[in-house]
């Protein structure tokens, strides 16, 4: 159990002895924007290629450390937590808008694709969902922090980890740069990548093996195409697989279980028409087979992380209770916390938001936007509580789920409204990440000594920018692929596999063309997954199965090689050393990536 810590009293010792103890600076608050909206963009790039996004209060710690101590000379604990606590949740938004928006981008480009119409949606109402999301999202955990940090005492591993490493002293300046080199070397990369300096089709043709579309082919004309024998040339991809180290190599287990396994037994077994090229019967089985089968199994996993955190209901509602009877005169939430009238402010805006947002979107009345407003509104709440909860307890946010429920439920509730029914999607999967997120930080607070209140007061200034920002990154990375193309989805380097999920499910209640008994063998077998003690082990699984395989095995590589390092040099070198160099590959690629995507649409303008 953590030691309380004691309450600063507005001066430090030492030297600055006579100066306050800088906590709301502008400088914190600058910094924290600005690192936000790179991690947002950065992570959006990295959700789409890898289905799951990656935390953003580590780099911003480093960073904040380096800047604040290291330039300055004079920052302090608190102040840099301003700064992470800002980065963190405008960067949070990028996962709930990346985790669904694609799927409508998907779908209306595969319609058109069919001769159809295609689907007619609107950004902007979208815009506001994810807005109102961040603001309830924050609104739904802050009577909350009391029970949940100081009486309950729950983990928030994320959030320790985080005090940590504001509390790094002289070793902060060591991780920056060893970030700051990681980014550099990734960005390099990448760049060589994408100029096509590498590729080698005359290889290719001749043995078999060599470079293309940034994948090293190793066939060699001996290894079956329906083997997936092909790694992604990606330093990102490796580095999330080093942050990962054994606990991905599911991940890695489940696709070599679908392309070692699986496909050849259909091959062996006649399961695929017999008069398939030898070229598309990859193509075949992965259309056919292995991705409704990783749809099926994303599913059954995400539900059953949903119904594991059941028992967070519970919690949450004594939480809840706990928190009412603790917040002293009914004015305040706490001893140090935003005013009540404040949180209802919040609560009320937010629900005229979410009613603004969905009357705005096509084919939805009055009585459907207020339905989707109040139960909409009522579902995020108690979505982000739990979700809270479970990540106190685990640090797994089962946010795959939730969304994956809210869109199923709002489409049965608005006659099959697909864009109606995203707006709540949006804001559920916003909210959600934004309050676990909120909880992350305050805990970090906490540890450090840090007032409540002064970090609540930044993420509602500036938590809204998130979602603007991730659907910008979503517009110019669809519209920015190579030739003209879409930009993510099946068959590109973007794979979007949670929204290539829900857009599966979408497309299925729509037209009725379900393929069950894939979608009921997966869901079977991603349940039984999720129940394992292992905690989202069935949303790996599934991950691996719908992602192309040289994606999978490029992280999988990376698991290893974390693995073998810390067993020469020890789990605190990868801790200090390999963990801020690995996130420096991961946003380096990531932006090289926008800024590539960005080029292209300025270049066919």
């Amino acid at each position: 159990m953590e030691s309380i810590p004691q309450p600063t009293d507005g001066a430090v010792s030492g030297p600055a002895r006579s100066e306050s103890y800088r906590e709301l600076t502008a400088r914190a608050v600058v910094l924290g924007v600005i690192q936000g909206v790179i991690l947002n963009v950065a992570f959006v790039y990295a959700a789409l290629k890898l289905g799951f996004s990656i935390g953003g209060s580590t780099v911003a710690s480093i960073m904040g450390y380096a800047l604040l101590r290291g330039v300055f000379r004079n920052g302090t604990m608190v102040e840099n937590n301003i700064n992470q606590t800002i980065a963190s949740g405008i960067n949070t938004a990028g996962t709930g808008v990346v985790f669904t928006v694609p799927a409508l981008f998907m779908l209306d480009a595969a319609w058109r694709a069919d001769g159809g119409a295609g689907l007619e949606f609107q950004v902007l109402p979208l815009v506001i969902a994810g807005v109102a999301g961040a603001v309830l999202g924050v609104v739904a955990i802050i009577p909350l922090r009391k029970q949940m940090v100081e009486l309950d005492r729950l983990r928030f591993p994320s959030g320790v980890a985080t005090a940590t490493i504001i509390r790094a002293g002289s070793t902060g300046m060591e991780k920056a740069k060893l970030l700051a080199a990681g980014f550099a070397i990734s960005a390099l990369w990448k760049l060589v990548m994408v100029s096509g300096w590498l590729e080698t089709p005359g290889l290719i043709e001749k043995y078999g093996a060599g470079i293309a579309e940034e994948e090293l082919l190793f066939g060699f004309g001996i290894i079956p195409a329906y083997w997936a024998p092909a790694v992604y040339l990606s330093l990102m991809n490796m580095a999330a697989g080093m942050l990962a180290g054994r606990s991905g190599l599911p991940f890695l287990l489940g696709g070599l279980i679908s392309w070692w396994l699986i496909s050849p037994t259909a091959v062996a077994s006649g399961w695929i028409p017999a008069d398939l090229a030898v070229d598309e019967t990859a193509g075949f089985i992965y259309s056919k087979m292995l991705r409704p089968l990783g749809i099926g199994v994303l599913i059954g996993g995400a539900l059953m992380g949903v119904v594991t955190s059941f028992p967070a209901i519970k919690g949450a509602i004594g939480s809840l209770a706990s928190a009412t009877k603790t917040a002293g005169s009914g004015k305040v939430v706490g001893s140090d916390e935003m005013k009540l009238p404040v949180l209802i402010g919040g609560s009320v805006l937010a629900m005229v938001l979410f009613f603004v947002a969905s009357m705005m979107t096509p084919g939805v009345t009055v009585a459907g936007a207020s339905l989707s407003a109040i139960v909409g509104t009522l579902w995020l709440g108690l979505a982000a509580l739990i979700v809270a909860q479970a990540t106190g307890l685990t640090d797994i946010s089962p946010m795959s789920g939730m969304a994956l429920i809210s869109v199923t439920l709002m489409m049965f509730l608005l006659n099959k409204n697909i864009a109606a029914s995203m707006v709540v999607g949006v804001a559920v999967c916003v909210a959600i990440g934004q309050g676990a997120d909120m909880m992350q930080d305050l805990k970090t607070g906490f540890l450090i000594g840090a007032r409540p209140v002064k970090q609540q007061l930044v993420q509602f200034a500036t938590t809204w920018a998130g979602p603007i920002i991730s659907l910008a990154v979503i517009y110019i990375l669809w519209h920015g692929g190579p030739n003209g193309q879409n930009g993510f989805g099946e068959g590109t380097a973007l794979p979007a596999p949670q929204g290539g999920a829900l857009m599966g499910i979408i497309d299925a209640v729509n037209t009725g063309n379900v393929p069950i008994d894939k979608y009921v063998m997966g869901g079977l077998a991603g349940a039984t997954l999720g129940a394992a003690p292992m905690s989202g082990l069935g949303v790996l699984v599934g991950l691996a199965m719908y992602l192309p395989f040289s994606i999978t095995l490029g992280y999988g590589l990376g698991c290893l090689l974390q693995m073998a390092i810390q067993r020469v040099k020890g789990v605190a070198f990868c801790e200090h050393k390999l963990v801020p160099f690995a996130a420096g590959l991961i946003v380096g690629e990531a932006l090289m990536g926008i800024a590539h995507a960005g080029f292209s649409i300025l270049r066919a303008a």
